[in-house]
């Protein structure tokens, strides 16, 4: 293995440019070797960001000589996830995936068994798993400071009353774009992450702006093996935003207010090797207890960075890759059944394996 790792970064939208260019940059053992974009813009971007990259005009060229990689990432278009990650399968190279991993659990599954045959490492890029209110509700949970977990609460809310133009108001089931899908995708990963098995799924889904092709107002209810209830909100016309997360128990609960604070510092060229990275100041952190009796609980720092530190050693040690692709088909599936539940207004049961 090289001392330095090479990826080859595929996209450079929002979620190569924003996310994975700069955590991979940062990332001690990597270095971003190859962007792949055609886009004149984003290659002048790209050029500005990583001037020592190679820009590349079609993923093909990484095909043709992967002795020139040790990673690859896949940040196209959901429709490209799938048939991406198997090209750099097939040419044996290791491969991060963005979430959602595929637009069918069937396509998920047929991937990760295809990367298994190979003896090729697959993971997927679920990063949320690293925001800092998640990580501190997990520790809560953990240590029993709620008591008995009753019912999860977690939104992902915005307020974008205007269509934006792009991929992810197309309404192709190939695409697999909508709130659903783009915002679901972290939220019902969560959910599983802190409770575990889901048997039941009840969903409504809308479309509420003019014009829209595609859902931009979801609710999903979960119903875990060991009894918790998850609700889950999506959607991109809330006026006004409820908690980011509520955990209510039978001894306490911890609520709190506000997205992670690491996707904004991204935006604004921050990065996590930064000191101060993933912080919230004390103002923002979250409340643990009972109304009349509660106190802030400072948040765990966001940590991002973890989920590449993680890639890189799994790449040179033999260690897990940092998601399991199992989970994210489960994720995937699971996003399925909320669509079916809507359709069909019923509960819908999870399938056994």
């Amino acid at each position: 293995m090289a001392e330095v790792l090479r990826v080859g970064l595929l996209g450079y939208g929002l979620a190569g440019r924003v996310f994975h260019a700069p955590l991979i940059a940062a990332t001690p053992g990597l270095r971003l070797d190859a962007i792949v974009t055609r886009d004149p813009q984003r290659r002048e971007q790209a050029r500005q960001h990583f001037p020592d990259a190679r820009l590349v005009d079609d993923a093909d060229e990484l095909w043709r000589t992967p002795d020139a990689l040790d990673l690859v990432v896949v940040a196209t278009p959901n429709r490209q996830h799938v048939p991406m990650a198997r090209a750099a399968l097939a040419a044996g190279l290791p491969v991060v995936v963005d979430k959602p991993l595929s637009p069918t659990a069937a396509e998920g599954r047929a991937l990760v068994d295809e990367a298994a045959e190979r003896g090729v490492p697959l993971t997927v890029f679920q990063n949320r798993r690293w925001d800092g209110d998640f990580l501190t509700a997990r520790r809560l949970v953990e240590q029993g400071e709620l008591g008995r977990v009753l019912r999860f609460e977690s939104r992902f809310e915005r307020f974008r009353p205007t269509i934006k133009p792009g991929w992810r108001e197309l309404a192709g089931p190939e695409e697999a774009g909508g709130a659903l899908f783009d915002l679901g995708a972290h939220l019902v990963d969560q959910a599983v992450q802190l409770f575990g098995r889901v048997d039941r799924v009840y969903a409504e889904v809308d479309r509420r702006r003019a014009g829209a092709a595609v859902d931009d107002d979801a609710f999903v209810a979960l119903t875990h093996a060991n009894g918790v209830h998850s609700h889950l909100w999506m959607g991109a016309v809330t006026a006004q935003l409820g908690p980011r997360l509520r955990v209510l128990g039978d001894r306490a609960g911890y609520t709190t207010y506000g997205l992670d604070v690491q996707e904004a510092a991204l935006h604004d060229g921050g990065r996590p090797d930064q000191p101060g990275w993933g912080e919230v100041p004390p103002e923002r952190y979250g409340l643990l207890g009972v109304d009349g009796d509660l106190r802030p609980v400072p948040t765990e720092p966001g940590a991002y960075q973890s989920f590449y530190a993680q890639v890189a050693a799994a790449l040179r040690d033999g260690t897990p890759m940092p998601v399991d692709p199992r989970d994210s088909v489960a994720t995937v599936e699971l996003i399925e059944l909320a669509h079916r539940s809507a359709a069909e207004g019923t509960v819908v049961p999870v399938p056994t394996a």
